[in-house]
């Protein structure tokens, strides 16, 4: 089995990559932290492609995807797991850039990601998936957290448009939409967390969804049934409830 996976130097990246390799898979791990992704690799035996490269860079996408099919073949799964998270108040011009960068990684540098691999992907065929992590903070907007929201709400509707491109090809896209996990992205939270995930478990059940081919779910389910009620909630109980909701620290998570 040959994966890639973006974002890999940490967190669900990090964790991902773990649970593929003590499957034998073949995994082409990318992330901006080459000491970090230089460590992982190391431990997981030495045997797996780096690529140190930021996703909201496609000329590097393009380079690493190329070497990446040059040496190993189409990949069976490519995972867009790369992100960042912080909280933004439109009402602060400083935070624009901010969110700039929140909305650059998390949406275009997906698309960024899967571009490059979608033509050997379908000139190989078989059962090949694209991945995409998304959030249930892209369900309902949440206050502090325009740019995030968002940004995951966007990769929702993405990854849905693009499941319909893809279908015709066998190339099945999964969007992934994790409640809490425990990473450092979300060490920085300061409020209570329900439902929490260690990495490793949310890890060993996304790939079980991968493996599925499941066009969207919701992990853990628990999670799912919150998002559930949200989607159809009216504005105005929406907003009763979660105006006062506590909020992520302003400022960009590194």
């Amino acid at each position: 089995m040959k994966v890639f996976i973006t974002g890999a130097s940490s967190g669900i990246g990090e964790a991902l990559a773990a649970f593929y390799a003590a499957r034998g898979a073949t995994l082409g791990l990318a992330a901006r932290r080459s000491d970090m992704l230089a460590a992982l690799n190391a431990r997981l035996g030495q045997s797996h492609a780096c690529y140190p490269l930021d996703v909201t860079d496609a000329a590097a996408l393009n380079d690493a995807a190329a070497d990446f099919v040059a040496r190993f073949g189409a990949p069976d799964v490519v995972i867009a797991n790369a992100g960042v998270s912080t909280g933004t108040l439109t009402e602060y011009e400083e935070d624009l850039p901010a969110f700039r960068r929140v909305m650059d990684t998390n949406v275009y540098g997906m698309a960024a990601t899967f571009a490059p691999f979608i033509p050997a992907m379908k000139a190989a065929g078989g059962a090949r998936r694209l991945v995409g992590i998304a959030s249930v903070a892209g369900i309902r907007g949440l206050p502090g957290a325009e740019a995030y929201s968002a940004s995951k709400a966007a990769a929702i509707t993405y990854l849905e448009s693009l499941r319909l491109e893809m279908r015709p090809h066998g190339i099945r896209v999964v969007t992934i939409v994790p409640g809490y996990v425990e990473t450092p992205m979300t060490a920085v939270n300061p409020y209570r967390m329900p439902f929490l995930l260690l990495a490793d478990v949310a890890a060993a059940r996304f790939a079980r969804a991968i493996e599925r081919g499941v066009s969207y779910t919701v992990i853990p389910w628990q999670m799912g049934v919150v998002a559930k009620i949200l989607r159809v909630l009216p504005d105005s109980i929406y907003d009763r409830l979660f105006r006062r909701a506590p909020r992520k620290p302003r400022g960009l998570v590194k």
